[in-house]
């Protein structure tokens, strides 16, 4: 088997425009995975995922398959000691019957691995085990970045539609003063059919939400394995009033791009598939020399089964066998140029995991720093939209704005709304996105 040796990593020293995410508080210490989800009803919701989640469970028994398969390979390593009893009775040309009765103990056909064929397929074996274990990791740290961020998005739900159902109503009462000052002519058919086309954009917008909503519910339902507990229910009440800005996170370092090397699981579980790969270029090379088997047996036999265990009937039998390939029309060759084209294979996958890795990272990175600015901008946004349509309802109200102003200032209103809502989610699940692309 060949020397293994780690593959040189094909991403860069830092991330990029490092100096400024150093800004952010960005620091190089490995990051307390439990400790980074502070709200206890998504740390229940998490727990209940990882305990009732049908797809994590099938990866964690994808483990014992392969811990099963690592115990066949070792084994292979052992002679197997068998009990065997044997009877068999023969007509003769005479018109007579032989009888011939053994029993005793048998090896049957034990590998001598002095060219470390079965060595190499146990190596195979258990780097097999180890990837599965990680892709396992993967696994957890995906649904648990899927829990938080499905969470988040019910949330932000929850939130959209109170603001639909607030402006549904304003606008639904717009529409009746409209209507009112038509029929005193003092407004036109314009304003009316404008303040109608609002209402039924605001309805058109929350029959949307609500139909997301029940999806975005569905969904964390089946990641869960179970309906959403009463404490979730309990908490999605009182959403409305600002439930995806009481959702804190602990800070997450970004570290150094070796470190991805120690931290992310599909890394690992890449490395281990190479590992695997440079162990089956081992077993090809020992095809090429002298399989050596035993086959060994000691017991009694006899002629007649009441003399079996008699003294004199004890025996044994030693029959080692030497096989050396001489011809086979290029199959052992073919086979070793197939594993080593397989393990360059596995290098490429594993040097394009770290590359995927890095870019993740960095664009996370990168939308974390331009996320936090437009959350700024868009709060006074909202804030500035709050104070126009404030002061475009008390000029219509004093006869100094036209009724188009305030169905304007409406819509802009409702869209810095929606707008602050979205944002706002962006940016957490920009923060889940990161505690994913570290390794959790």
């Amino acid at each position: 088997m060949p020397r293994y040796e780690r593959p040189a990593a094909p991403v860069a020293a830092q991330w990029p425009d490092s100096a400024q995410l150093g800004a952010l508080g960005l620091q190089a210490a490995k990051p307390q995975g439990p400790s980074y989800f502070t709200d206890p009803t998504l740390r229940q919701l998490i727990d209940t995922a990882l305990a009732n989640n049908r797809d994590l469970r099938v990866a964690t028994l994808t483990i014992e398959q392969s811990r099963a398969q690592l115990g066949i390979r070792r084994a292979d390593q052992f002679p197997t000691l068998n009990a065997a009893v044997t009877g068999a009775r023969t007509p003769t040309s005479a018109g007579g019957i032989n009888s011939a009765y053994a029993a005793g103990l048998t090896v049957t056909a034990y590998e001598l691995d002095f060219f470390g064929r079965v060595a190499s397929l146990k190596e195979q074996a258990l780097a097999y085990y180890l990837a599965t274990s990680q892709a396992a990791q993967t696994a957890r740290i995906s649904l648990t970045a899927t829990v938080a961020q499905s969470w988040l998005a019910l949330l932000a739900d929850e939130e959209l539609l109170a603001t639909s159902s607030q402006t549904l109503a304003s606008r639904a009462e717009s529409l009746k003063l409209v209507n009112l000052k038509r029929q005193h002519g003092a407004a036109s058919d314009l304003d009316l059919h404008s303040a109608q086309t609002l209402l039924e954009n605001a309805r058109v917008t929350l029959a949307q939400q609500q139909r997301q909503r029940a999806l975005d519910e569905n969904a964390l339902t089946l990641l869960l394995g179970q309906p959403l507990p009463e404490s979730a229910l309990a908490q999605l009440k009182t959403a409305p009033s600002g439930g995806l800005a009481r959702q804190q996170f602990a800070e997450l370092p970004a570290g150094l791009p070796s470190d991805l090397l120690t931290r992310r699981p599909d890394i690992l579980a890449a490395e281990q598939a190479l590992i695997a790969s440079n162990a089956n270029i081992g077993a090809a090379r020992a095809a090429f020399f002298p399989r050596i088997s035993l086959t060994a047996g000691v017991g009694s036999a006899s002629s007649d089964l009441s003399a079996l265990f008699k003294d004199g009937s004890w025996g044994w039998t030693l029959a080692p066998q030497l096989v050396l390939p001489i011809f086979d029309s290029g199959r052992n060759q073919a086979n070793l140029e197939a594993s080593q084209v397989g393990r360059d294979i596995a290098v490429a996958q594993y040097q394009k995991a770290i590359q995927s890795a890095f870019r993740e990272v960095a664009d996370t990175l990168a939308s974390r720093a331009t996320l936090t600015r437009q959350l700024d901008a868009q709060q006074a946004l909202l804030a500035a939209e709050t104070a126009r349509h404030g002061l475009t309802r008390l000029r219509l109200d004093n006869g100094v704005a036209s009724q188009l102003d305030w169905l304007d200032a409406q819509r802009s209103l409702f869209a810095a709304q929606q707008g602050s809502v979205l944002t706002r989610l962006a940016v957490l699940q920009n923060q889940i996105t990161l505690f994913k692309a570290l390794g959790g």
